[in-house]
């Protein structure tokens, strides 16, 4: 008995061709994974450092940058690699003499139907990418995305966990994200509108005013916060009560809300101080003959007091 004579001889040794492109599409299968996952990094790499060098993400940490990078490479890498490796095992089948037809039909019909039931899951991850690689948020935002308004708690490359003002938590997908409102990006405004009764110098209240949003900027506990001193920037309405006028200043965006409250504050003792009268609805009614006008409030009766009072 001879080498030759082994069973399986013929297969691996006495038909070169089928053994040589089978070793080749193994190592054209192994560089083609090389390859994808150099391309995969590079590009992945170059979105988001240019994000991070000229984008909207310039604010992020480098420790923040290195996971969004991580994240993406890892989703991108794995598709590729899947998509490489079951295009080889398909060409083995094929080269071994097997038929092939069937298995390309079944993973046709697996792919249109993973396109139409997971449609919604593909879409929520290509959203999160994008969101990850522009930086329209971040963990802390304060955020408006899907009608629903919160700080983000948690994100990834499928949905974002949002809790409002009243501590309700929100599972948005990332698919449903049409408009991101970000509201602390940087910079935010202190926008206050105070209306002042009819009869009162403008020009004084102005003045006032002002001297409250220098007052505040230059305060040693608000000056890092408040980038532009709150001001009067002019006369906003002429009302049913009063002269409104509209406040503008500019703040760290996540001091927005708390440096709007403090200037209202100040605000009201300030007008309490120099007199300035804040106009308020007021309900006048005229008695005749003794008798008041049809629906107008009238005092109780010794009845209603006695019933009242057990």
């Amino acid at each position: 008995m001879t080498l030759q004579d082994l069973p399986g001889y013929s297969l691996v040794f006495g038909q070169k061709p089928l053994a040589g492109e089978l070793a080749l599409l193994i190592v054209a299968t192994i560089a083609a994974l090389w390859l994808a996952r150099r391309l995969v990094r590079g590009t992945v790499g170059a979105l988001v450092d240019r994000e991070a060098t000229e984008g909207t993400a310039q604010d992020l940490s480098a420790i923040e940058v290195r996971k969004r990078r991580e994240t993406l490479e890892s989703l991108a890498d794995g598709i590729v690699r899947a998509l490489i490796l079951i295009i080889a095992f398909v060409m083995a089948l094929d080269k071994l003499g097997l038929n092939v037809g069937p298995a390309i039909a079944g993973l046709g019909v697996l792919g249109v139907a993973l396109g139409f039931g997971a449609q919604s899951l593909v879409k929520d991850y290509l959203a999160g990418m994008f969101v990850l690689i522009e930086n329209h948020y971040s963990k802390g935002d304060v955020v408006k995305i899907a009608d629903v308004t919160g700080t983000v708690e948690d994100f990834t490359l499928r949905r974002t966990t949002l809790r409002d003002m009243d501590g309700t938590v929100h599972i948005v997908p990332n698919g449903l994200i049409g408009v991101t409102s970000n509201m602390t990006r940087v910079w935010g405004r202190i926008n206050v509108d105070v209306t002042v009764a009819y009869g009162s110098d403008i020009d004084r209240v102005v003045e006032v005013l002002n001297e409250v949003g220098r007052g505040m900027a230059d305060e040693a506990a608000w000056k890092p916060r408040v980038l532009e001193a709150p001001r009067v920037e002019r006369v906003e309405a002429l009302g049913d009560y009063g002269v409104t006028l509209k406040i503008l200043g500019t703040v760290r965006a996540s001091d927005r809300w708390s440096a709007a409250g403090e200037l209202r504050k100040r605000v009201l003792a300030a007008f309490r101080a120099n007199h300035i009268e804040i106009p308020r609805a007021q309900r006048v009614f005229v008695a005749h003959d003794g008798h008041p006008p049809p629906g107008a409030p009238t005092a109780p009766s010794d009845e209603e007091l006695a019933v009242g009072a057990d």
